[in-house]
């Protein structure tokens, strides 16, 4: 019987006998496919081979992303060569150069303009020595002569150097300007390459990975080999532009994906796919932890401690006795925005403060949209927008406002889903016969859901809001109470050619005192009844150029030893 040791030595001859008879295949190619989640991609390198022998080959994939995902590689083939996949490695490289195609680029250009600008300042200087020597000429040449200097210029003379001058100076002032507009022109091309350079070297460096897939052929033949990989740097997030007419009722929603990328590989023409899927949460639902209730036990304070603090409780009591005594307490109204309460209500107990708790999202649905076109998304993060479908959407359009709050009719739409697509949560840009209005959000919808659709302000509707009247009377037959009564007319006008429904909101205060009371007085309750929390709406159906006046009126009766907050001025 052999040995361990022996057939351990024997193993490794093996395979280091078959990394030897294994044949270096580098492999051309190209990346065909790119599957964008909202916080990676999977892209597929496809590579056709001939293999012209049977036995172990390793195929070379070079100069790949450095951050590439080593557990997500997969390789897939399919030819009439006859093959096992045997493994497939990666192994990072460093080189002194960059092997990125676009970083190198943008570091050639921005060594090119470093050249240009040496060159421009170079000759500024030059310039700006004959400006001195210029100027040391002219000094000598008109200075007051000496025993040992030179004699005066003549008038010729001086008129021949004045000219020399000027000519001289002249052109080196033109020099110069044109001298400054080629710097700035450098400045703005050298901050563009850099800040492209910026954006491109989080996935560029000088590092890269390169991918060995081993192969065990049996029939030679011709392969296609497919690599996939997952990258980080990419994203996507859905975008929506909705067109509307008036007097349609009908929705052209236009659904797109805006995609960004900048994992180190440029994609041209590469079969996109956008998918919902989250990768990062995992694939189970996260495990419940046992959730425990126990006595909360304070910690003992030691009797010196309890012995000062019923000394400083009693000092308190006395001053607060005092104060009560010698003081009178006022009452102050608070302003709380429509609330009608009492100034004069105890003080709320103190409480230990508590801890914020995070909100826990979850997809409900996962969905994948294979672009119909090839497209190129560059490696800069810029952003690329691809259609996904449209859909012309049946909708039932009506105008929402509340004149106290904004003088305003928005334009608001019942819509189902009637297409096939989930509809993402997403920014959407909206227009209104073909002008650009708003832009507004869409919460994810699933086919076959209905939603309302926020399309923005419409200026073809006119509303008005204005207070008529604040009466303030005394009650009771001692004028012990008071009563306050307001009046406010709110005016809504259909000014497009087109009938309309809009719907109006207002409020009316709401008491949290039983001594305050607050009476409707127009409209009717019967025709108008208040929400709980005091919401009234109106829905009126306007013609062409109809107008319409609502008049809101109600009472607040309180007696005179109260002083009531969130009254209107």
């Amino acid at each position: 019987m052999k040995s361990p040791r022996f057939l351990l030595a024997s193993a490794l001859c093996f395979a280091l006998l078959s990394a030897a008879w294994a044949a270096t295949v580098p492999a051309k190619s190209n990346l065909t496919a790119a599957t964008v989640y909202l916080d990676r991609a999977v892209v597929t390198r496809s590579a056709a081979l001939d293999l012209a022998a049977t036995g172990l080959t390793e195929v070379v994939f070079e100069k790949l992303p450095a951050n590439l995902l080593d557990q997500s590689l997969q390789v897939a083939g399919h030819g009439v060569a006859q093959v096992t996949i045997l493994d497939v490695t990666a192994r990072a490289a460093y080189v002194d150069f960059t092997p990125n195609e676009r970083v190198k680029a943008l570091e050639d250009e921005l060594r090119s303009l470093g050249k240009q600008r040496r060159v421009l300042d170079d000759r500024a200087a030059v310039l700006k020595s004959q400006e001195a020597t210029l100027g040391h000429f002219e000094a000598g040449a008109t200075a007051a002569p000496t025993k040992d200097s030179a004699p005066r210029l003549s008038i010729e003379e001086a008129t021949k150097l004045l000219v020399f001058l000027e000519e001289q100076r002249g052109r080196i002032a033109a020099e110069k300007q044109t001298l400054s507009t080629q710097t700035e022109d450098l400045t703005a091309k050298t901050d563009a390459a850099q800040r492209q350079l910026n954006e491109l070297r989080g996935a560029g460096g000088r590092s890269y990975k390169t991918v060995t897939v081993r192969l065990d052929t049996t029939t030679p033949g011709a392969l296609d080999l497919a690599l996939s990989y997952a990258v980080p740097g990419a994203s996507w997030a859905p975008s929506y532009d909705a067109r509307v007419n008036s007097g349609e009722k009908t929705i052209a929603l236009a659904y797109s994906g805006l995609v960004r990328q900048n994992t180190g590989e440029d994609w041209k023409d590469v079969a996109l796919t956008l998918s919902t899927a989250r990768p990062s949460l995992g694939g189970a639902a996260p495990a419940l932890t046992t959730w425990g209730l126990d006595v909360f036990l304070p910690r003992p304070v030691p009797v010196a401690a309890m012995m000062d603090s019923a000394s400083a409780i009693r000092r308190e009591a006395k001053a607060v006795t005092w104060s009560a005594g010698n003081q009178s307490m006022n009452m102050q109204a608070f302003t709380t925005g429509g609330t009608l309460s009492l100034a004069a209500e105890p003080a709320p107990a103190e409480k230990d403060a508590g801890f914020a708790t995070a909100t826990m999202e979850a997809a409900a649905t996962s969905a994948s949209f294979k672009i119909s076109t090839p497209a190129s998304v560059p490696s800069d993060n810029s952003p690329q927008k691809v259609p996904i479908t449209t859909a012309a959407l049946a909708a039932n359009p009506e105008y929402l406002t509340t004149p106290k709050l904004q003088s305003a009719a928005f334009l608001t739409a019942k819509v189902v889903n009637s297409s096939a697509f989930p509809l993402l949560a997403g920014a959407m840009n909206v227009f209104l016969d073909g002008t650009f209005v708003a832009t507004s959000g869409l919460r994810t919808v699933m086919p076959g859901e209905k939603f309302d659709l926020a399309l923005g302000a419409d200026e073809g509707i006119s509303v008005k809001h204005k207070r008529v009247n604040r009466f303030t009377e005394d009650t009771g037959l001692t004028g012990s109470g008071k009563r306050i009564t307001y009046e406010y007319l709110l005016t809504i006008q259909n000014n497009k050619p087109t009938a309309a429904r809009v719907i109006v909101a207002d409020q009316l205060p709401v008491s949290r005192n039983e001594k305050v009371v607050v009476k409707q007085l127009a409209p009717d309750a019967k025709d108008v009844k208040p929400t709980a929390e005091g919401a009234l709406k109106w829905t009126l159906d306007l013609k062409p150029a109809e107008k319409r006046e609502l008049t809101l009126k109600f009472s607040i009766d309180y007696p005179n030893d109260v002083q009531v907050s969130g009254l209107d001025p």
